[in-house]
C-alpha cells in the first residue's frame, strides 16, 4: 500500500532567499545545509520528546484569526529544546514576541514573526 509517512520538506517563495535565510540563522540559530536550506534530523525531536515526536500537517479554515497578524496564508511550527532561551536570542536580535507564551500539557508555545512576517510558533515538548 502507498502511505504518506512524513513532510520531506517546506518550501517558501521569499522576495530575497538570501535575507532570510539569513535571518533564521541568526536569529533562530539554524545552520544552513549544502542544498540552500536547513536540515532537521528527527533523533534530537525524538530524544526531547519520545512518544510524541512528530510533523502536524493542520488545514485551518481560510478566515481563522490562528495565524494573525500574518497576512501570510501559512505559519511555521518549529520544534525548540529551549522555549525560553530562543526567545531570547530572538529578543536580542530586535525580534518581539507577538502575544503571551502558553504552557499546555503538550508543551510551551511562544510566537514570532519572521524577516517576511511569517508567523513563527516555537514549541517546545515537554520534557
Amino acid at each position: 500500500m502507498a502511505d504518506v509517512i512524513g513532510v520531506g520538506g517546506v518550501f517558501l517563495h521569499c522576495a530575497d532567499p538570501d535575507a532570510t535565510k539569513s535571518w533564521y540563522a541568526r536569529v533562530l540559530g539554524m545552520v544552513p545545509n549544502d542544498y540552500g536550506g536547513f536540515d532537521f534530523g528527527h533523533r534530537e525531536s525524538a530524544k526531547q520528546f519520545p512518544e510524541g515526536a512528530r510533523t502536524i500537517f493542520a488545514p485551518f479554515a481560510a478566515d481563522s484569526e490562528y495565524f494573525k497578524p500574518s497576512t501570510l496564508p501559512f505559519m511555521l511550527n518549529l520544534m525548540v529544546d529551549d522555549l525560553d532561551g530562543m526567545l531570547a536570542r530572538a529578543k536580542a536580535e530586535g525580534v518581539e514576541e507577538l502575544q503571551p507564551r502558553e504552557n499546555l500539557e503538550y508543551g510551551q508555545f511562544g510566537w514570532i514573526l519572521d524577516h517576511d512576517g511569517r508567523k513563527i510558533e516555537l514549541w517546545q515538548p515537554p520534557s
